[in-house]
């Protein structure tokens, strides 16, 4: 028997079902981020976990950087049935908008800002966003607060973006919000960001600090600035025709376990995010930034058509009550 409560997070576990592993099942999971990356530690404890959980009734297959299609045709694929499950990130905006709270920035001051979030009213609308996408939300896993790499120069107030080439995810949310700031943003599939960077056809990116260093993009940038602007989990989704070829029990089980798991990535990103920033001081120079500058070149987005019209204003209004935002 296994108990969830009212969150995305938080579960306890009881699964103890020998019968699971009468019949196999594969589950084919895709993530855009290369093997070594927090997203593959994550996918592997949650292989882990689940095979154990299944007494091996599911065979958890890991597809990084993108093995399986681009992350937006792996999406696609999940309500067709060609495609099992997606651990992503940004482009889960492209068929839950509401998930487009995330890029309002400075929302979001730490983690358990994000828990309160995910047990809210606001974490339920959220969830409810994917109704008809052909795709079930399993569980929200860290990511982490997004900083800012240049080749330029330290970010430290708004100005310092003046001019800069900053790529962004294919986000009319991100773009906008980058450019408002004074950036010229630049939109761009993951992939590409490593070879951009190189041949500078871009300055700069954002991305969490696990990225910049699992994609090794500290070798073809100067500076890494601490801007966490905005606070980004992925979303472990599966298809739902994939879900209805599961027995039940193997289907509650892969959702169980998913939900199980989040609270150890975050226990893990916390840790980690601290330990590769001081690994990534030694490789590129760190700073911090003007926070309350950034914040108040930031409010007018919370305003613009852009957020709210796509996120919903319900969405930002059941968000704010949820963190005590005024």
């Amino acid at each position: 028997m296994t108990v969830l409560r009212n969150s995305l997070f938080a579960v306890t576990i009881t699964l103890a079902a020998p019968t699971l592993g009468a019949a196999q099942s594969v589950l084919q999971i895709n993530s855009s981020l290369p093997e070594g990356s927090f997203a593959h530690v994550f996918l592997l404890e949650y292989e882990k976990q689940l095979e154990a959980a299944t007494d091996g009734g599911i065979d958890v297959q890991i597809f990084m950087s993108n093995t399986l299609g681009s992350e937006e045709d792996v999406l696609q694929g999940l309500g067709l049935g060609t495609h099992h499950a997606s651990l992503s990130a940004s482009a889960i905006a492209q068929i839950n908008t509401r998930t487009a709270i995330f890029d309002l920035p400075y929302l979001f001051e730490d983690r358990a800002a994000v828990k309160a979030f995910a047990a809210s009213p606001a974490g339920d609308m959220l969830r409810e966003g994917f109704d008809g996408s052909g795709m079930v939300l399993a569980a929200m896993w860290d990511n982490g607060f997004r900083q800012i790499t240049n080749n330029v120069r330290p970010i430290v107030v708004p100005a310092d973006l003046e001019g800069l080439k900053i790529r962004t995810p294919t986000s009319r949310q991100r773009v906008e919000m980058f450019n408002t700031l004074g950036a010229n943003a630049t939109p761009l599939s993951f992939g590409e960001v490593y070879s951009a960077l190189d041949q500078g056809v871009i300055d700069g990116q954002e991305n969490p600090a696990q990225v910049v260093d699992s994609a090794k993009l500290f070798e073809v940038q100067g500076y890494m600035s601490l801007s966490n602007h905005v606070y980004l989990p992925t979303f472990l989704v599966f298809g739902e025709p994939y879900l209805a070829t599961l027995d039940p029990a193997l289907k509650e089980a892969a959702m169980t376990v998913a939900a199980g798991v989040a609270d150890w990535t975050f226990e893990w990103g916390e840790t980690t995010d601290a330990e590769v920033i001081a690994a990534l001081s030694d490789k590129l120079a760190v700073n911090e930034i003007d926070f309350a500058a950034f914040q108040a070149a930031s409010a007018p987005l919370y305003e613009s058509a852009t957020f709210v019209d796509v996120i919903g204003a319900e969405m930002i209004a059941a968000t704010r009550s949820s963190l005590g935002i005024n």
